[in-house]
């Protein structure tokens, strides 16, 4: 099919694509892309042949059929593959990535150093197809600099909803002195994210919002990677989290919630919050109870599959955690398992941070072999995780109006998760950022 693109100042593109394309600036770039299949990451099937137009940023108009616009910037021909919504991991940390020199680069490393690396972990992960983040904690500003670096256009990377600093009790999870030598310990508070009572709570968001953060984290369990003894006692009273969840809605801030306890799982719950992050040790009960309250389940297989291997070699974790790790991955699985037949509402996430980044897509891997279709798993990293960012306006579908975020893998992954480690195009915002051959100007076509 070929249409005539006519460019005023003001222009539309022609009767043949349909009524459903909008009027655009005649500045803008008009691009074309051309796909064998198509998921919209609304719907449960894939769609045959469909040409995507993008027009700037945004998407204007999905036609049937292989389109060609007289007049388009580009064309981008991606035949033989699938195009979906750019992918969204909602628990990743871009400041660091776990290695057995982990422990000791706490006190070695300066935070430039953690924000030089994150650059590249940045970029890795949006070639993975990933073009929007959720950040859960990240210290020093770093994460929050990275997310305004990527937006200035300095550097390369996702679209970043930044936690900063994550919100944890004394000795918790995420207190920035537990497990060091007591020379180098000291007693944080609500600035440093470490808060001990209701007054405590409400500074701690406010200090997140202080310091440019999108949403709150808070540690609600041990964890499996801190230096303590136990990875799922309850860290947080009821009333401590409601205080933060109140706080949080002053700012507009969801708040995301570290679980791997049963009882912290249900005080987190019971206190508002939006997500629980791992649920390791979640049971039936607070399966019923995350149903009633829509809170969302993140079950990063990624992480604790990956922890429990590297536990069978000697030396890569603490003995205090080595057998956190060696537990959690078998349990992680066969709880998402549970919930997801009991119909929990399962939104995408990986902690890659603690999993290599640019691997986030063997997720979709895990959970596939867990009992979760494909196209299911799909759904979970671009609507769902759209709709528990609060963007869904602009992100996680591709419908016209929406932000062009588009990436595409050889063949058709819904018989085959695998392939979603096969990411060749990646679309941001519009911009090509990858692709697996030129695409071709518009000029060259006939």
């Amino acid at each position: 099919m070929k249409a005539h693109l006519h460019r005023h100042r003001f222009f539309c593109i022609g009767a043949a694509l349909g009524a459903g394309l909008a009027a655009a600036s005649a500045s803008a770039d008009l691009i074309v892309i051309h796909a064998d299949r198509l998921i919209d990451g609304r719907t449960d099937r894939a769609v045959e042949r469909r040409s995507v137009i993008v027009e700037d940023e945004r998407i204007v108009g999905i036609e049937a059929g292989f389109v060609e616009l007289e007049g388009a910037d580009r064309t981008v021909d991606l035949r033989g593959h699938t195009v979906m919504p750019g992918l969204i991991d909602m628990h990743v940390h871009l400041d660091d990535e776990q290695s057995p020199d982990s422990y000791e680069e706490r006190f070695r490393l300066d935070p430039t150093d953690y924000a030089f690396r994150s650059v590249r972990y940045a970029e890795r992960t949006l070639l993975a197809g990933f073009t929007t983040v959720r950040d859960l904690g990240a210290s020093d500003g770093i994460v929050t600099s990275l997310r305004d670096a990527i937006d200035a256009g300095w550097i390369v990377g996702p679209r970043i909803f930044a936690a900063g600093k994550s919100i944890a009790t004394t000795g918790g999870h995420a207190d920035p002195s537990t497990g060091v030598n007591r020379e180098y310990a000291s007693d944080p508070g609500p600035a440093e994210g470490v808060v001990n009572g209701v007054e405590d709570a409400r500074k701690a968001v406010r200090a997140r919002y202080k310091e440019g953060a999108n949403l709150v984290k808070i540690t609600a369990t041990g964890g499996v990677l801190s230096v303590a003894a136990s990875g799922d006692n309850p860290q947080f009273t009821i009333e401590e989290i409601e205080a933060i969840v109140a706080a949080a809605a002053d700012y507009g801030f969801r708040v995301a919630a570290h679980a791997h306890g049963a009882e912290g799982m249900r005080r987190a719950v019971l206190g508002g919050v939006h997500s629980i992050e791992h649920g390791s040790y979640m049971t039936e009960e607070i399966m019923e109870l995350m149903k009633e309250r829509g809170t969302a389940y993140v079950p990063t297989l990624s992480a604790a599959l990956f922890v429990a291997e590297k536990a069978q070699v000697d030396g890569y974790f603490p003995e205090i955690v080595r057998a956190k790790a060696a537990a959690i991955g078998p349990v992680a699985r066969g709880t998402f398992a549970r919930a997801y037949a009991a119909g929990v509402p399962i939104v995408f996430g990986t902690d890659t941070g603690v999993s290599p980044h640019g691997e986030n897509w063997r997720e979709f891997v895990y959970l596939q072999e867990a009992g979760m279709p494909v196209i299911e798993a799909i759904q979970a990293a671009t609507l769902r995780a759209a709709v528990l960012l609060g963007a869904d306006a602009d992100l996680g579908t591709l419908e016209p109006g929406k932000l062009a975020d588009v990436v595409a893998v050889p063949g058709d992954p819904l018989g085959d998760a695998q392939l979603m480690g096969r990411v060749d195009f990646v679309m941001k915002g519009g911009v090509v950022i990858k692709a697996p051959a030129p695409t071709r100007a518009a000029d060259s076509r006939d």
